[in-house]
């Protein structure tokens, strides 16, 4: 019984997260530089990054100490970034700029532009069953001019992102939840700027 009231709660709280719009707040500048613009490059950024409220090397630490498989743990968490977390945030992001012919690649040096994605928290949440809590991450998207000046154009902040794996069981590994997170913070700059910028 307890499973099935924990499966009801995953479902509600994932349709609860989807209905509303992500904020997104303007730092500085705006997205007009990027209209036109066929391809931009990409890149990422996870220095001085904060896991909850601790830094990311002393959170290694105490998860690296828990487990008898510490060195495969160390791995796997760095190894999501590339393989999980941001194909995510490229393939929901592409998505809705595909729409203005627009693409965001990373390695793309001959574009006019670079967007820098940095990750300054993520919060993995739990999944033990009977109680759960969704991952979110923090994070600032810097445009650029992609050349060695890097002269920042426009910079945005989004804030507590959330990400629950759809499948029940997927939503037990850390690394589903955040992956979410990042799709949905891809899902959510990808509108902003089809909003913000005129075909």
């Amino acid at each position: 019984m307890k499973k099935i009231i924990s499966l009801f709660a995953v479902i509600f709280l994932i349709g609860i997260s989807a209905g509303f719009a992500q904020r997104i707040d303007v730092i500085s500048g705006s997205i007009s530089k990027l209209a036109n613009q066929k391809i931009v490059n990409l890149e990422y950024d996870y220095t001085n990054l904060l896991v909850g409220d601790t830094k990311e090397s002393e959170y290694i630490q105490e998860q690296v100490a828990k487990s008898d498989k510490g060195d495969e743990w160390r791995k796997a968490w760095l190894n999501d970034r590339p393989t999980r977390y941001q194909p995510k945030f490229e393939e929901l992001l592409n998505g809705y700029v595909s729409d203005l012919g627009m693409a965001f690649k990373p390695g793309a040096t001959d574009a006019a532009y670079l967007l820098i994605l940095k990750t300054t928290m993520i919060e993995p949440g739990f999944n033990v069953g009977v109680a759960r809590k969704s991952a979110r991450i923090d994070v600032e998207i810097s445009i650029l001019e992609n050349n060695p000046g890097r002269n920042c154009v426009a910079k945005f902040s989004i804030q507590n992102v959330p990400g629950a794996a759809m499948g029940f069981y997927q939503d037990y590994d850390s690394g589903n939840r955040i992956a979410e997170s990042y799709a949905k913070c891809g899902k959510s700059f990808g509108k902003y700027i089809t909003k913000n910028i005129s075909k």
